[in-house]
């Protein structure tokens, strides 16, 4: 999942308002719209989008009469971190990672082909997130080990 579409996606107000309704239980299109007060082919191009990117799923369930109605949820947990400050601007997609890889999994299992550039995508998010806590380890033995130079010692500099 890429951070510039999820922020696009963030950025639009009917879609978080359309992920607030799902959160509560899955739904489909009409009692949305009905919700929401926006129409139905509106709510179909925003509900399309969040799908394509992943972030909803949809099923088709039976009721007692008439067709089959398509049903959108929130398909996975997504956590997005911005940290701001005087020099640096930071954003990164935190979330299930594992998730995605088994998903990627039973795509491949399935036959489907098209996996290998979401992998290499994966691998190269895993890549920065293992950079990225082994600084992190660094500068936690280096606190420690200032911490029981300082313990040891009488006087602190």
């Amino acid at each position: 999942m890429d951070l510039e579409e999820i922020l696009d996606v963030m950025g639009c107000k009917t879609r978080r308002d359309i992920l607030n309704l799902l959160t509560q239980e899955p739904r489909f299109v009409s009692e949305i719209s009905k919700e929401l007060e926006i129409g139905q082919k509106a709510i179909i191009e925003h509900l399309k989008a969040m799908e394509e990117l992943g972030l909803l799923k949809s099923s088709f369930q039976k009721i007692e009469r008439g067709r089959p109605r398509k049903y959108y949820d929130i398909s996975r947990k997504v956590e997005i971190q911005i940290c701001i400050d005087g020099n640096t601007i930071k954003m990164d997609i935190r979330g299930d990672d594992f998730s995605e890889l088994q998903e990627l999994e039973n795509r491949f299992s399935l036959g489907h082909e098209d996996v290998i550039d979401d992998l290499e995508n994966l691998i190269d998010r895993y890549d920065r997130a293992k950079k990225y806590a082994e600084i992190l380890l660094m500068e936690a033995k280096r606190r420690r080990n200032i911490i029981k130079l300082l313990e040891g010692s009488t006087e602190y500099p």
